[in-house]
């Protein structure tokens, strides 16, 4: 079977990416710190930790969004129902008796139907639901001088914090499992790294 070598992630794609991950693992593992699930740190230092670490994944988000919508970039992530049936088949058995992908990454189509839906969901639900319940945390001290104390609580807004947080983390284990479902198990993050995806 040959294959050939595309172009597909861009330099500050891959930058975004990494970045990114680092930044989402660093808060997770703080932000389950300040909970009180296990002590590595310290409270002190998981929150400080934390709170850079969110402002710094903001400010990037913003780029990031900036750069998408300059670039036509934001097209990637346009939903689509084609083959996402053909992409739960391959997921939940094709990969697993070597069936051929049903999707081909190009330069103008590089997620495959499933990865644009969770992407997305991410961009539109997680990411946002984790945003505004961390800043309502951020900014506690002001809820009163706001009139936010009568609409919120803190349980709430922990809540809603926390199952965001186990979303993220469950839609984390998950990209780094379906990483692996390449032609061989490092052809996705090698191309995460050099940008140039390996297909058949």
């Amino acid at each position: 079977m040959s294959t050939n070598n595309i172009y597909v992630f861009k330099v500050f794609e891959r930058i975004w990416h990494w970045s990114q991950a680092t930044l989402i693992i660093l808060m997770l593992i703080t932000g389950f710190e300040v909970h009180g699930s296990y002590s590595l740190v310290g409270f002190a230092t998981a929150v400080n930790t934390h709170t850079i670490a969110a402002w710094t994944l903001i400010g990037l988000w913003v780029f990031a969004i900036f750069w998408h919508f300059t670039t036509g970039e934001w097209k990637q992530y346009i939903p689509t129902l084609n083959k996402v049936d053909a992409m739960i088949k391959y997921y939940a058995l094709g990969m697993f008796t070597h069936a051929p992908h049903p999707f081909r990454a190009t330069q103008l189509k590089k997620h495959n139907p499933l990865q644009r839906l969770a992407y997305l969901g991410v961009m539109l639900f997680i990411g946002p639901l984790l945003w505004f319940t961390g800043w309502f945390y951020l900014f506690y001290g002001s809820w009163t001088a706001w009139g936010w104390d009568k609409y919120l609580t803190l349980e709430w807004v922990a809540f809603f914090h926390t199952v965001a947080a186990f979303m993220m983390l469950l839609f984390l284990i998950a990209h780094v499992y379906l990483t692996t479902a390449g032609h061989t198990p490092t052809a996705h993050i090698k191309a995460m790294i050099t940008g140039w995806e390996e297909v058949e």
